[in-house]
């Protein structure tokens, strides 16, 4: 095959996906400012649980980080601080789907969990669907093998209950997945 774009008659490559890394990972210029805040917010909420630092040490530390200036430093500010306050409150919601103890469940995923959850209930202007795949997507890139299933499995038993409304429009509409 030879043309003008193809002047050696090389083998044609396909060019790559906008916004995607050659493995097919988001590009760090691709993410959205909310898409960066849970990613510093996980961060922030692993080193809020295993190091057990408070949360002023580590919003300090967080945002003096590179790329920060690049984040919704507002939702960072609600996902950390917010998590961290309610942490009882959401693990209450999360245990009752785990089918192990929440101190066998890794940290990132257990972060990440409550990311998810204190989104649902707190920014509704986030689409149940959208906190869904972003969790799904923090899991797949900073925690374990499977932990993104183990990820969907809960945030997805909590949607209908903490969206009802949201869920069941998706459903009734034929958008969501039974």
């Amino acid at each position: 095959m030879n043309d003008d774009n193809n002047p050696a008659g090389k083998p044609a490559t396909r060019p790559p996906r906008g916004g995607l890394t050659s493995t097919g990972a988001r590009k760090a210029s691709a993410k959205s400012a909310r898409s960066r805040a849970r990613e510093f917010a996980l961060q922030a909420l692993y080193q809020h649980m295993v190091g057990r630092n408070d949360a002023e040490s580590i919003d300090s530390f967080t945002r003096d980080l590179a790329g920060f200036h690049k984040a919704d430093a507002v939702h960072y500010d609600s996902l950390l601080h917010g998590a961290i306050a309610q942490a009882v409150e959401l693990d209450g919601l999360i245990v009752p789907l785990l089918d192990r103890k929440l101190a066998e469940i890794s940290p990132i995923e257990h972060a990440v969990m409550w990311i998810g959850v204190y989104e649902f209930m707190h920014c509704p202007d986030v689409p149940w669907r959208v906190v869904l795949n972003e969790c799904i997507e923090l899991a797949k890139e900073f925690g374990g093998t499977d932990g993104h299933k183990y990820v969907n499995a809960v945030l997805n038993g909590l949607a209908p209950t903490l969206r009802s409304a949201e869920v069941d429009a998706d459903r009734s509409g034929g958008k969501a997945r039974p």
